[in-house]
């Protein structure tokens, strides 16, 4: 996985994205927990949804810019009983998400299994992965997140 380090608001590695990625979603993935986390303190909670402001300075209208925040509050232990990672992984299959993002990407799954299941099925439908430190593309094996 290809990683590009720094990028700040408003910037984006053409390099990593294509066209095809712009015709597709970016899904804000917004995952804390537990709960003490999404009600005290709310800057975290404003810093996932700030993501969609990303999106958009990106080159993504905000139209397509979804947010799948059904896991807020749940430990990231387990995709069990984790509807939002379960439609998040559904959807990347399905083909239409060009760009997941996150606040820490390797934080959204804490068990193995569940994180190389997103891994794998983004690397396999193309799509890309961007949190505060930078963007990636699992289709590219040479990244130290890996």
């Amino acid at each position: 996985m290809r990683r590009h380090h720094g990028l700040e608001e408003g910037q984006w590695d053409t390099e990593t994205s294509l066209p095809r990625h712009w015709e597709r979603f970016a899904v804000v993935d917004v995952r804390q927990s537990p709960m003490h986390q999404v009600l005290e303190p709310q800057e975290a909670t404003r810093r996932h949804y700030g993501l969609v402001r990303r999106a958009v300075a990106w080159g993504w209208p905000e139209a397509r810019v979804l947010v799948i925040d059904d896991d807020l509050g749940r430990s990231g232990t387990s995709a069990e009983g984790r509807q939002g990672f379960q439609r998040l992984v559904a959807d990347v299959g399905l083909d239409p998400v060009g760009l997941i993002l996150g606040v820490v990407m390797s934080r959204l799954a804490r068990s193995s299994k569940d994180w190389h299941q997103r891994l794998e099925i983004c690397a396999l439908c193309g799509t890309l992965m961007a949190d505060l430190d930078g963007s990636y593309d699992p289709s590219q094996d040479n990244d130290r997140l890996l």
